[in-house]
């Protein structure tokens, strides 16, 4: 198979000026998270105001550097702060990486980040720890900057890594509940497997090219054997499918509802999830370099967008259809990083829309909760659209973007991706193609259904519901300007040049290989999406069941135990772990222990019976040497006469 022609030499300049204090991005909110967590409750009182301000300013820093970075020639400047590891011939530096892929990761997670802190700062008022829930949040956002802005792997692991501890935190934050114990651990255990991945694709880049610094990785990956680029290509994936919850690894992240909807929110929306997008986007030179690492991609994605739409059309929990919503969406954007060149940026464009309208979604249910005593089964909504106008029409045009109802920001990024896909050519253009495109219509149908059932039809409210209300101001201002995020973001975007604005990280954002009228394909996409709307409609407009009703088909049973995803999981993964744990503990209890036990049993027993011939009887004494005698007169006659 031939390869395509390896990229230019990769170069960053010095940063000089305002740039040269890029790092106070990570910073701040770190600083505000160990105030947080060590002031103790002398901070209840002021700890939100802190976490907010802390993310804010990030935010208009985030704003200041952009329009920085914007002013250069070289869009591609790096700092050095000084020496983290030095061992021998390996050396790390702590460093950082500043140009437009950064960028634009720095403003969506304070910018968004901002947002989701603020409406947190009212859901979250009745609970006593909120203090050490901003320090969590504002650790989680620390780490997610150290993630973007580090200019080696190494660092970007290491805020890899502290995002994980911070979701464990944050998704496990109700610890009387089993199952959000239950929830973090598995998130923890499930992006482990994938950062094992990550670190051997590190050890390949140490071990070949001397380096995880960025430069010289990408500048060395032509000088590597295709074996071992393609090795640190799907090692990178397997990390990367850990953090976005991609298939195999995506178990974790519908669990992760467990933790409170502002953490739902920042997580699926502005942070966690889009750092294995952010890690194959930044990589794009190794992937370049393997045409099969780069396929293997956009297999991943298609299959996990089919996977997570087919799931959300059987969940009945509104954060559940959400959460796998993010799966699917995630889906897109590593099908959109997998076919390369100019669709790297439509994967980037992707990525900023979701952000605003995945968070307006998430914020909109935790509105819903909010007002339905913390209810979040939707068979028992209906009818909320009078009672929450606020909510209903923030969560409505979120609804209407992510389904891609022009001209809505879902349109602009998610079309363009089907379009692509469809573009690759041959047998796999019309496999991606279509499984993107009947992944536009299982999501305008799930999320038709979702927004249906719980806003319009029937109340189907539960005996303790008596008025729905609508939510403070400082949960519903961070809802309506998400909302405006989800209508003009994706027209902003692409008619303001950003996927040009991209082209010094990716090349080019030119997608090759347009063969047909892309006006029809943009009709047929609508078609799709407004077909499914209108089954959903006509099924779900009158409301549904208040109890679960019997699968009638096996797609259906199959859904609602998504896909038999943890029953795979624990069938090769924990069963072959529990019975080498039993089996090691019959041989520990049955061998080795039986042995010893064994031994000590025969010299106890032994010991016990010849310990009764010491009685103190003279005559049993003499009974015995009498008996020792007649043996041995016994054994003397018996060699005499033989």
């Amino acid at each position: 198979m031939t390869e395509p022609a390896l990229a230019e030499q990769v170069h960053y300049t010095a940063a000089s000026g305002a740039l040269s204090s890029v790092w106070l991005l990570i910073a701040i909110p770190l600083a505000s998270a160990v105030v947080l967590l060590l002031a103790g409750r002398r901070s209840d009182r002021w700890g939100h105001i802190l976490g907010c301000a802390s993310i804010g300013a990030s935010f208009v820093l985030a704003l200041w550097y952009f329009f920085a970075l914007r002013g250069l020639g070289h869009k591609a400047v790096s700092e050095h702060l000084g020496s983290f590891i030095q061992v021998g011939g390996y050396k790390v530096d702590w460093g950082i990486l500043y140009d437009p892929l950064s960028a634009t990761f720095a403003l969506l997670i304070t910018g968004v980040g901002f947002l989701i802190h603020v409406y947190a700062v009212g859901y979250m008022s009745d609970d006593p720890g909120r203090r050490r829930f901003f320090g969590y949040f504002n650790l989680f956002a620390a780490s997610m900057l150290l993630l973007v802005l580090g200019n080696n792997f190494l660092m970007t692991f290491i805020g890899w890594e502290g995002v994980g501890v911070a979701s464990y935190l944050l998704i496990s934050w109700y610890q009387d509940r089993p199952s959000a114990a239950t929830a973090g651990k598995k998130a923890f255990l499930m992006n482990r497997v994938g950062d094992a991945a990550f670190l051997v694709a590190m050890f390949l880049m140490f071990g070949y090219l001397g380096s995880t610094d960025f430069a010289t990785v990408f500048n060395g990956v032509g000088a590597l054997p295709h074996g071992v680029t393609l090795a640190i290509a799907l090692c990178l994936l397997g990390g990367a499918c850990g953090k976005s919850g991609q298939f195999p690894l995506q178990a974790w992240l519908p669990d992760a509802m467990e933790g409170p909807t502002p953490v739902s929110a920042l997580i699926h929306a502005a942070t966690m999830v889009t750092a294995g997008v952010y890690l194959i986007a930044r990589a794009n030179p190794i992937f370049d370099a393997t045409t099969i690492g780069s396929t293997i991609v956009v297999a991943v994605g298609a299959f996990t967008l089919l996977l997570g739409s087919i799931i959300g059309c059987a969940k009945d929990d509104i954060k559940r259809v959400l959460a796998y919503s993010t799966v699917s969406q995630i889906g897109y954007m590593f099908l959109a990083v997998g076919l390369g060149g100019g669709a790297y940026a439509l994967g980037i464009l992707h990525l900023l829309a979701h952000g605003f309208f995945k968070a307006g979604l998430f914020l909109g249910a935790g509105s819903v909760m909010h007002g339905m005593k913390d209810q979040t089964d939707m068979r028992r909504f209906g009818g909320l659209w009078r009672y929450m106008p606020v909510t209903w029409v923030t969560v409505g045009l979120g609804f209407l973007a992510i389904i891609g109802i022009p001209p809505l920001s879902g349109f602009f990024s998610k079309d363009p991706i089907i379009d692509a896909a469809f573009a690759r050519g041959g047998w796999q253009g019309w496999v991606f193609g279509l499984a993107a495109l009947l992944g536009a219509g299982l999501t305008a149908f799930y999320m038709t259904r979702l927004f249906v059932l719980t806003f319009h039809g029937k109340k189907r409210w539960t005996e303790d519901i008596e008025h729905p209300h609508e939510s403070p101001a400082v949960m519903k201002v961070p809802m309506i300007l998400l909302a405006i995020g989800s209508v003009a973001a994706g027209g902003l975007l692409v008619y303001g040049g950003f996927t040009g604005w991209l082209e010094p990280v990716f090349g080019t954002t030119e997608v090759p290989g347009h063969e047909y009228n892309k006006g029809l394909m943009i009709g047929i996409s609508l078609v799709v999406v407004l077909l499914g709307v209108a089954i959903a409609w006509l099924l779900f407009r009158r409301g549904t069941a208040e109890t679960e009703q019997p699968a009638r088909t096996a797609i259906v049973r199959a859904a609602r135990e998504n896909l038999y995803g943890d029953v795979v999981n624990e069938t090769l993964f924990e069963l072959p772990g529990k019975l080498l744990t039993r089996a090691a503990v019959f041989i520990d209890g049955k061998g080795v222990d039986g042995i010893v036990t064994g031994l000590a049993a025969i010299v106890g027993g032994s010991s016990s019976r010849l310990r009764r011939l010491q009685t103190g009887f003279v005559r049993s004494y003499a009974l015995t040497i009498l008996g020792g005698a007649l043996v041995v007169v016994a054994a003397l006659m018996a060699v005499k006469l033989g």
